[in-house]
């Protein structure tokens, strides 16, 4: 087991070495100080109670993830699962008490024993099947993001409304799934600390064969360290599902990975034999003060990435150094009171010279106005996509001719991601905020947070539910689907097969789009769809999945993508038959899809002016804030561009 103790050369004491001996046993809590003190310095917005609170929210479904993943750690073990799992877990409870009209209690119960399952199955084949724990878990990490989309049939579920309350607030200010964190990791840090099977986790981790050896059946051990991993991944999702309000079959994507990097950053080692609740809680909450602070200033979604991996590699670097000077953290409950009580006094000292170092660095924003420049928050559902990217450039170039500050975040089609975002701008107090929902219910609850402080919110593209938004910018997703619909129907002549590359599942634009090419298809008797698949928005994966079709329907005449990306990877895909034998229509009418229709290999695309949306976008964004009157809905014309009409075409 490890224990807490340092190895240190007789002439090593005094004023450095102790200085030396606290950084290297509370890495993680000097770290979490400093980027505090720093965030402080750095922002005026950071240190205020409601954006206090945004941290511990933004950090309570990382931190429920990641103290299932330190048991499983600690026993040297990994899970890359934890993500689906929520997902599926939080889709089962959400469908059961809804769809299956189950009793919402018995559906929680349900939701948490997919948990438990999902667990108890990788502990079986690691124990029983002898599969590494990285194939076991990513096995399931596939399965349960299988089985969610399976269930929701890829659409976001509406979450009962008796569960919901765990995403709502106590009092009006005290946040539930803070609560519901803190109750999670006094459970963690019982379970490690004072029970049997905690003291085994420890021991499994410092050497299994030994702990074989020594009378522990390490094989049913790993069984319950699995299922608790599960059990907290199940409840993780619940808290995720009910801040959105609904369940959402893509929630968590990546979470795994901050879910350990969580726990290594917390000072547990993925060796083994190392961990505790306390640093793992800590680690979550790094993570959070980073993209929080970060978001607060403008710094961009690409280079939050680039930071927060430096800083995992820093944490594991520490690690190292911590293990080679003979310093670890402890095993819970195996240190002294007297060790206990040194680091209960660390952690009261370094709160009260956090307190002082912040107030302090508070002065420098007193009294500095931010003068009266506008500022609007621009929340984009992703910028890994060139249609998001012009929306971004057209609001962009109407703040600069407007003098409006903007700043622009990027949440990756993640709808939790996008809540975190839409509450920091909240928080910060901006003149007003425009949101491209990644999922219109999702959004719905950060918009009411907006509501509540009187900050106008404007939606592009995709509309809001649940709330109120002074404007709608959008063209129509569906009227586009069905002019999509009748231009390749009667470029065929009205009769032939076809195939449908769909994005990504879950996302309101791939409902709207299918829905409207469906409709429009209707009138077509004679066009077959022969074949059906998501390529989640992306190029590459319509390559993919445009090759994987044709070995089963080589002699398709047509293709409808539902955006450009998807059509041009179909087009790479048809080769010579495209604009040919093949005529693909795209949506969005970005550079390349236009550059493809110009070039004939695409027929044509379905033109949404994105930059426009961008631009008009800012506009009622700005009137809102000026409390000037603002039309309910603005529609900007949608148009179908082939060959003959590319040429005079502005998007």
């Amino acid at each position: 087991m490890a224990t807490d103790t340092l190895k240190s050369k007789p002439g090593a004491q005094g004023a450095s070495g102790g200085v030396r001996r606290l950084l290297l046993e509370n890495g993680a809590l000097t770290a979490l100080i400093v980027l505090v003190v720093a965030m402080s310095a750095l922002s005026g917005d950071f240190l205020t109670a409601d954006n206090l609170l945004n941290v511990g929210v933004q950090a309570a479904v990382t931190a429920i993830l990641a103290f299932g993943v330190t048991f499983v750690i600690v026993s040297a073990g990994i899970d890359l699962s934890v993500g689906s799992v929520a997902a599926l877990s939080a889709t089962v409870l959400a469908w059961s008490a809804t769809e299956a009209g189950i009793p919402v209690a018995l559906a929680v119960l349900l939701s948490v024993a997919t948990g438990i399952a999902c667990g108890l199955v990788n502990g079986f084949l690691i124990s029983y099947g002898k599969l590494p724990p990285f194939i076991a878990t990513l096995a399931m990490l596939s399965v349960g993001r299988g089985l969610s989309l399976v269930i929701s049939q890829g659409s976001p579920i509406a979450f009962p409304g008796s569960v919901s309350h765990l995403g709502d607030t106590l009092g009006g200010w005290l946040p539930v799934p803070v609560l519901v964190m803190i109750v999670m990791g006094l459970i963690t840090a019982f379970v490690l600390g004072r029970t049997y099977i905690g003291r085994s986790m420890y021991a499994i981790g410092g050497n299994e064969e030994a702990a074989r050896l020594s009378g522990l059946r390490v094989k049913r051990q790993k069984l319950a360290i699995y299922a608790f991993s599960g059990l907290f991944a199940a409840a993780a999702g619940i808290v995720l599902a009910s801040r959105l309000s609904s369940a959402q079959p893509q929630a968590a994507q990546g979470y795994e990975l901050d879910a350990i990097a969580a726990v290594v950053i917390g000072g547990a080692s993925l060796a083994g034999g190392t961990g505790k609740a306390s640093g793992t809680l800590i680690g979550a909450l790094i993570l959070a003060v980073l993209r929080n602070g970060l978001n607060l200033l403008s710094v961009s979604a690409f280079w939050q990435q680039v930071v927060i991996g430096v800083v995992i590699a820093l944490a594991v670097l520490l690690d190292t150094l911590r293990r080679k000077a003979g310093a670890t953290t402890p095993a819970a409950g195996t240190s002294g009171g007297g060790n206990r009580g040194k680091q209960a006094l660390t952690y009261v000292i370094a709160a009260v010279v956090a307190v002082a170092v912040v107030g302090a660095t508070s002065l420098l924003h007193n009294g500095s106005s931010g003068g009266k420049t506008q500022k609007v928050g621009l929340s984009l559902s992703t910028l890994n996509n060139p249609f998001f990217v012009q929306i971004r450039d057209g609001a962009e170039e109407q703040a600069k001719k407007l003098g409006v500050d903007l700043t622009v975040t990027d949440a990756q089609n993640d709808a939790s991601q996008q809540a975190n975002q839409l509450q920091n701008f909240t928080s910060e107090g901006l003149s007003s905020i425009i949101v491209n929902p990644v999922d219109s219910d999702a959004a719905g609850p950060s918009v009411r947070s907006a509501n509540k402080d009187d900050i106008p919110v404007i939606a592009v593209d995709r509309g809001v539910n649940e709330a109120e938004t002074a404007a709608l910018v959008a063209s129509d997703n569906v009227e586009g689907g069905e002019l999509g619909a009748k231009a390749l129907a009667e470029k065929l002549g009205g009769k032939g097969t076809i195939a449908i590359l769909q994005g990504q599942a879950g996302t309101s634009a791939s409902r709207e789009r299918g829905a409207g090419f469906a409709a429009g298809l209707k009138e077509y008797p004679g066009i077959k769809v022969v074949a059906k698949q998501p390529a989640d928005f992306d190029r590459t994966k319509g390559l993919d999945v445009m090759t994987n079709l044709l070995q089963a329907h080589p002699d398709i005449d047509g293709v409808f993508a539902e955006n450009d990306e998807m059509a041009l990877g179909a087009i790479k895909a048809l080769g010579s038959k495209a604009g040919r034998s093949v005529q693909v229509v795209g949506f969005d009418g970005t550079p390349d899809g236009l550059k493809a229709v110009q070039g004939g290999t695409l027929f044509a695309s379905v033109a949404q002016q994105p930059k426009e949306l961008g631009r008009i976008a800012v506009q009622n964004a700005l009137r809102a804030a000026e409390d000037k009157k603002v039309e309910q809905t603005v529609k900007v014309p949608v148009k179908v561009v082939t060959k003959e009409n590319v040429a005079g075409f502005e998007g």
